[in-house]
């Protein structure tokens, strides 16, 4: 009973994943009925398609219909072209037709990818007739029809069951991914007191690199959708390319980071050091909590505050020579460290403002005032 209760407990904390298969279900069932009831030639391809078109959001959804829907028709206007101007009575001329009809499509679909379906449909359209007996142009008819039901079907469902919006996806990806970076932010400025290998280094940013993929991808869907007047909110672009210039920054940092600091200038800077990592590691995850629920930003204020101490800190240290005598990627890395956490500071002061328009209220209320 504990391990059905944990199993279904862990089912039921997947809602998008378990709305997607509420949706395909649906999808693939409706166009198998459909089609049948429409007497289509293969239903099995209405059902396959609304399945493809069948995806994580709306804005996907529509992206996949287009794609399929482009590749299937040009597929079935080039196959059905070939078919009927260049006739054949033989096996090898089927074969001849195949070579003409796969390489340039497969040409094609490698530049587009989005054409992969032309490809495949052009095939049925050559083939299919030879087993049923059937004439090339009703083929390619047939085939854009299946498709078409499975397509419609699809992209249908998508609006109707469970919709799920990739507008409200990416406030969760967004949110993921800001804590990633506070995570990899904490344990970069860690290695100011013990170094770390490059491969440590590597570990640390492989996540957050595949999590900025996701979060791209669903930022094209979600404008996808604001596009087609489907879906509101702000534009996704500034959101996404603070978010980038953040990971940017844990780079510059890392590489800062993989040799620790003078014992000497780690005495100086370690106490302002633990405030910028405690308080910026902080204000992030309290950014990505606001995200999710909507609120409004964080203060930013202690973020002013402990770069402002760090700042003063790294004076004294230069004024007091701690830095000379050591080699000169010793202070180039010192350098470079106050550089980046300046970038940082500016990059923070842009998610301030954009967490602030990505929150529910931020419509209702006045612009907000930079703290």
């Amino acid at each position: 009973m504990v391990l059905a209760r944990q199993l279904v407990e862990r089912i039921l904390s997947r809602k998008t994943q378990l709305g997607l298969a509420v949706r395909v279900t649906v999808a693939a069932t409706a166009a198998y009925a459909i089609a049948t009831a429409l007497h289509l030639l293969l239903p099995l391809w209405a059902v396959l398609t609304s399945i493809i078109v069948t995806q994580m959001s709306v804005g996907r959804s529509l992206k996949a219909t287009r794609d399929y829907m482009l590749g299937t028709v040009g597929g079935a206007i080039y196959g059905g072209a070939i078919a009927v101007l260049i006739p054949y009575s033989s096996e090898l001329g089927l074969l001849g037709l195949l070579v003409l009809a796969v390489a340039p499509l497969a040409f094609v679909a490698s530049i587009y990818p989005s054409l992969n379906a032309a490809t495949v449909t052009a095939v049925i359209v050559l083939v299919l007739p030879t087993m049923h007996h059937a004439d090339p142009m009703a083929s390619a008819i047939d085939r854009v029809s299946e498709v078409a039901v499975g397509a419609i079907t699809g992209l249908l469902v998508s609006f109707l069951v469970l919709p799920s919006r990739a507008v409200r996806q990416i406030r969760a990806s967004a949110a993921t991914l800001l804590e990633l970076i506070a995570d990899a932010f904490t344990e970069l400025l860690a290695g100011l007191t013990r170094g770390r290998d490059n491969d440590a280094l590597h570990r640390i940013q492989d996540g957050i690199g595949t999590a900025i993929v996701g979060l791209n991808a669903i930022g094209s869907e979600a404008e996808r959708e604001r596009a087609a007047r489907l879906s509101s909110g702000p534009d996704t672009g500034p959101l996404l390319r603070t978010i980038l210039r953040l990971r940017h920054d844990v780079v510059m940092i890392g590489r800062a980071t993989v040799v620790p600091l003078p014992i000497e200038v780690q005495t100086r800077l370690a106490a302002p050091l633990t405030e910028v990592s405690t308080v910026i590691a902080s204000f992030l995850r309290s950014a990505a909590a606001a995200l999710r629920e909507g609120a409004g930003a964080p203060a930013i204020h202690p973020v002013h505050v402990a770069l402002q101490h760090y700042a003063e800190a790294v004076a004294g240290v230069r004024q007091d020579g701690l830095i000379r005598g050591h080699p000169g990627d010793t202070a180039e890395r010192f350098f470079a460290l106050g550089f980046s956490l300046e970038q940082m500071h500016q990059n923070l002061c842009d998610l301030d403002r954009v967490v602030g328009e990505w929150s529910e209220a931020a419509a209702d209320k006045p612009a907000r005032v930079a703290k």
